[in-house]
């Protein structure tokens, strides 16, 4: 006889697998549906720095290192070409104006002056000549012209004679105009001779003049070749100190190759290079103040200059007052330069970790301190304590400073 078989009731062994796996699946929805799904990173408190978001005037200057320099520099430069010969004054001395530095050879300009002699000697010789031919014509014109009066002298009376003659009828007729034509053509030719006289006088006086000119032009040339020669030896143009001197005996430098400086030490100057970061911002008369001895001193900007090199431009300042004991050149001080008046504002301090975000976001530290999430802010303007930060944090918020190059891209640090 059959016996009928009950089915049990509630949960059985051969259930458990799929309420488990039920389980599991839920789970999973409600993780994706409800759980924090951003990445994360566990870091040791105590490994980062954390600074506090304050509302603070913003001081708006930048820290610069400034060199002194001399006042002004003048640049010493070779006015003829040659090899150097001598060098008489080292670099670092005290020089005064025309004090000699070096000493410069060069045979060409030794030959040339031989050469301008000689071409002179000639002019002069030749000029010597002309005058003496000149003065023989002239003195050959003389003997003509008192030659030719005589002629027209005794011309004139035999005229005279002739024509009372011919009045008596005491002579042909053709006698008297003889000695009519011979008195006016002795009389025409002394007026010639009296007008090339003329002529020859303005001629002579000309071209000695222009000989004169030329034997002028020649010993001037001569002059300055000489002067050339003095120009081998490379003279201080200014009182001062003797700085770079790029010369060594033997070296050959061309005409107008820069070959020292001479530092003018009646005044001083600091130069400093910034960031291209702000040269929209640094202008002449931007005020700086540098601390030395105990005391503050001011300065102020003279010049920009416009080139920007390796991302930095250069800067001139002056004294503005009074300036340091034994101020010396190639001292280095340390500047804030004030870009602007400070203006409250939201700041934090500076830290490396603006080296990853470019300014563009931080890691903000929960209330209890023990989660720090990304969030994504803007950072205005900063000098060299504190970032401004125009958007993202509020004060009494605190941040990491220090550097996030450990964190990679996790989205919230778990601080153990």
């Amino acid at each position: 006889m059959d016996r009928k078989i009950e089915k049990k009731k509630g949960i059985q062994k051969k259930h458990i697998p799929y309420i488990i796996a039920g389980t599991i699946f839920l789970f999973l929805i409600s993780w994706m549906v409800f759980g924090d799904r951003s990445s994360k990173m566990r870091v040791e408190k105590n490994a980062v720095t954390i600074a506090q978001v304050e509302k603070n005037p913003f001081n708006d200057y930048i820290r610069l290192n400034g060199q002194v320099q001399p006042g002004s520099l003048i640049q010493i430069s070779a006015l003829e070409s040659g090899i150097i010969e001598q060098k008489l004054i080292d670099e670092g001395s005290t020089v005064k104006k025309g004090d000699v530095i070096l000493k410069l050879n060069n045979p060409n300009l030794s030959l040339s002056i031989l050469d301008s002699e000689a071409q002179l000697a000639e002019k002069q010789n030749f000029l010597r000549n002309t005058q003496v031919t000149m003065e023989q014509e002239k003195l050959n014109l003389k003997q003509e012209l008192l030659s030719i009066q005589l002629e027209n002298r005794r011309k004139k009376r035999a005229f005279e004679q002739n024509s009372a003659l011919y009045n008596d009828k005491l002579i042909a007729k053709e006698t008297y105009l003889q000695a009519k034509e011979d008195y006016e053509y002795s009389k025409n030719k002394m007026q010639l001779i009296i007008d090339r006289q003329k002529q020859d006088s303005i001629y002579r006086s000309v071209q000695v003049e222009q000989m004169e000119e030329s034997l002028s032009n020649m010993r001037l040339n001569l002059s300055m070749i000489r002067q050339r020669i003095e120009n081998l030896n490379v003279k201080a143009p200014y009182d001062g100190q003797l700085g770079m001197l790029t010369a060594e005996i033997g070296q050959s430098v061309s005409s107008g190759e820069k070959i020292g400086q001479i530092n003018v030490l009646s005044d001083y100057k600091i130069e400093a290079k910034i960031d291209e970061h702000y040269i929209d911002r640094v202008s002449k008369g931007l005020k700086g103040i540098f601390e030395r001895q105990n005391a503050e001193f001011v300065i102020e900007i003279s010049k920009v200059y416009p080139e920007v090199r390796d991302g930095q431009f250069k800067t001139d300042f002056v004294f503005v007052g009074e300036r340091p004991d034994n101020i010396r050149t190639g001292q280095t001080y340390y500047i804030n330069l004030q870009l602007g008046e400070a203006k409250d504002g939201i700041i934090i301090p500076r830290g490396s970790f603006y080296q990853t975000t470019g300014g563009k976001w931080i890691y903000v530290v929960s209330n209890d301190g023990t989660v720090a999430q990304r969030r994504d802010i803007k950072i205005g303007r900063q000098n060299p304590q504190y970032y401004e930060v125009l958007e993202g944090l509020s004060p009494g918020e605190n941040v990491i400073v220090s550097g996030y190059e450990s964190f990679g891209d996790n989205q919230k640090l778990i601080l153990k």
